[in-house]
């Protein structure tokens, strides 16, 4: 039997294609694991947004709106104009239960305008503090306060409106534009244009409700050592658990407005006697009518 030697001989290119086949898992690894390089938009994710980049933030979690200070440009577009003085102004402690509404007004000058300036509800009891002695040494400011017992008379929109005015009014130079927190414009002689959340958009309503903040907070702590026993030092007189637990223990004081609802049941408690009965409407009453004598009644005479 004649056996064929070429069968024996290996192809000539027989190691060629066992390298290939070698070599085809390394490259089938290299395809799946390249170094994989960030694309332009992923980059751009991983940089801090331009309103953090400005305050010289880095970026924080997901899901956190940046909020905008307030700023002076309204006042600035109003000088450009001539229209100068412009005055802001905003009031604190409409909603407590005690104590007097304070109103302030400040007239900022352009170039000494204190930095860090924002709604007084955003900044630290040390930071308002700071800021109120820096814009009363370089602002025109006056303040006006409504007393508890103005309160009970007008209602609390009246009375803080017209402090606001009063406010307005008191300032050493008379402005020639104001601008008031709220939706409730003032009766005043020149231009007002009220904004809704103005404290925290137009810079000189900002300064003006640390003022207002300052000032009224500081009255509540000398109230505290008028009336102890209240925490009017802590809570500033809003209607916390703790003030409405000593309101329901010791009793309205003479700085409590009189009409707010839990002042109304404190004082029904301990002073039911102040307490004026309501009239009813609609109760029916007899009334007695005497006839003298002589006087013929029937239908003609409508008795």
């Amino acid at each position: 039997m004649i056996r064929d030697k070429s069968a024996k001989k290996p192809a000539k290119d027989a190691p060629k294609k066992n390298g290939a086949k070698k070599a085809a898992p390394a490259k089938a690894s290299e395809a799946k694991t390249p170094e994989a390089k960030p694309s332009q938009a992923e980059k751009s994710e991983t940089k801090p947004s331009e309103v953090e980049a400005l305050a010289g933030k880095s970026a924080g979690p997901k899901g956190i709106i940046a909020v905008a200070p307030p700023s002076f440009r309204r006042e600035r577009a109003l000088i450009k104009r001539g229209v100068w003085p412009v005055a802001g102004c905003d009031e604190a402690g409409r909603g407590p239960l005690a104590g007097p509404v304070v109103a302030a007004a400040v007239i900022l000058d352009p170039d000494r305008i204190p930095r860090g300036i924002d709604d007084s509800k955003r900044l630290t009891v040390e930071e308002r503090e700071k800021l109120f002695d820096k814009i009363c040494a370089s602002a025109q400011v006056s303040v006006v306060v409504a007393s508890p017992a103005r309160i009970d008379r007008d209602n609390i929109l009246r009375a803080s409106l017209w402090a606001l005015k009063r406010a307005v009014v008191a300032l050493p130079e008379t402005p020639r534009h104001v601008f008031v927190d709220g939706r409730d414009r003032l009766d005043t002689e020149c231009d007002c244009e009220a904004v809704i959340g103005g404290d925290g958009i137009v810079l000189s309503i900002a300064a003006a409700s640390i003022v207002a903040k300052v000032t009224r907070d500081r009255l509540m702590c000398a109230l505290a050592q008028d009336c102890p026993g209240y925490g009017f030092e802590q809570h500033k007189g809003y209607a916390v658990p703790e003030h409405l637990d000593a309101l329901d223990r010791l009793g309205p004081s003479i700085h409590h407005r009189r009409f707010f609802a839990p002042v109304a049941a404190a004082r029904a408690k301990h002073m039911p006697w102040t307490i004026e009965p309501v009239q009813d409407l609609f109760s029916v009453t007899e009334v007695e009518m005497e006839v003298e004598a002589g006087v013929e009644t029937g239908p003609s005479t409508g008795l």
